[in-house]
């Protein structure tokens, strides 16, 4: 079945295609609601209220935008509401709590994952001191793979807004990280 007819079906009352439906976004609902609100206690609730909408709205889904977007959407808008009622200040993500990605076995080599394990807490680390508004918008774009098109879809701003972030989220972010670690620029255009 493709994803047109899963909507479909989900539509009229199947119980299995929604499940799957779930199954196949609750990453990315984990990961965009979990971004902004970090607080674990709060962001299981949360990701199911934003099924709960889905399931709801799923009928009026036009297939404008891909269904992905649609969902991120509704993710984005929830989480920014519970935090606008809840006026929780936000907790640092913790990483640990997402399923972690396969490698091949050949590619295993405990000095290899231990220097990755490092670059990725040290920079995990900086991200975390970014402001959030360039946090959010950093990780759609990198970890999610939105597109600019699509991050403004999610959040409402405009595309030049979304570029400015980016680009400042790296500027900062390349800050944080020679400041935190005491490393140095390389030029590399004048080699």
């Amino acid at each position: 079945m493709n994803e047109q007819e899963l909507i479909q079906q989900a539509i009229i009352g199947n119980q299995q295609a929604f499940k799957f439906l779930v199954k196949k976004y609750e990453r990315l609902v984990f990961h965009i609601a979990g971004r902004l609100i970090g607080r674990q206690d709060d962001l299981e609730d949360l990701c199911q209220d934003v099924f709960v909408k889905v399931f709801k709205k799923l009928p009026s889904f036009r297939s404008d935008s891909k269904l992905s977007t649609w969902i991120a959407t509704i993710a984005y808008r929830e989480a920014l509401n519970h935090i606008n009622k809840k006026k929780i200040v936000t907790e640092e993500f913790k990483p640990e709590i997402l399923p972690l990605g396969y490698e091949s076995c050949s590619k295993i080599n405990p000095e290899n994952i231990s220097i990755k394990e490092e670059q990725k807490q040290l920079l995990l680390k900086s991200i975390r001191c970014l402001p959030e508004k360039y946090k959010t918008i950093l990780n759609m774009f990198y970890l999610e793979e939105f597109s600019i098109k699509e991050i403004e879809e999610i959040t409402n701003m405009p595309e030049g807004t979304i570029k400015n972030y980016i680009f400042r989220a790296r500027t900062l972010l390349k800050e944080e990280l020679l400041k935190q670690h005491n490393f140095k620029e390389v030029n590399y255009e004048n080699r």
